[in-house]
């Protein structure tokens, strides 16, 4: 199974309402590769099922879309996740850890 492949499926298990972050999403299949698990998510064909989204910075800012940070923080809040200057808010409470 290819690295993506991978990580698309640890990803999917994130439920909606939280968020995870590149790190523990890598740390999840015992890698340190964190930018590949970036780059993986920026080419996820497998949107909606695989919500990119709700992966974020580990600092608790938004950080990129392929659509663009303003659609990633509107699909945030959508799923009741605020967000106040491209920061999650209550980052700790909203965060999954796998």
């Amino acid at each position: 199974m290819k690295f993506s492949d991978k990580v698309y499926k640890v990803a999917a298990k994130i439920p909606k309402g939280k968020v995870s972050t590149y790190k523990e999403l890598a740390n999840a299949l015992n890698s340190k590769a964190y930018r590949a698990v970036g780059n993986a998510m920026n080419k996820n064909p497998y949107w909606p099922k695989v919500s990119c989204h709700r992966i974020v910075k580990t600092n608790g800012e938004v950080g990129g879309f392929a659509s663009g940070t303003k659609n990633k923080v509107k699909l945030l809040k959508k799923e009741g996740i605020k967000v106040k200057n491209n920061k999650i808010i209550d980052f700790e409470k909203k965060l999954y850890k796998f």
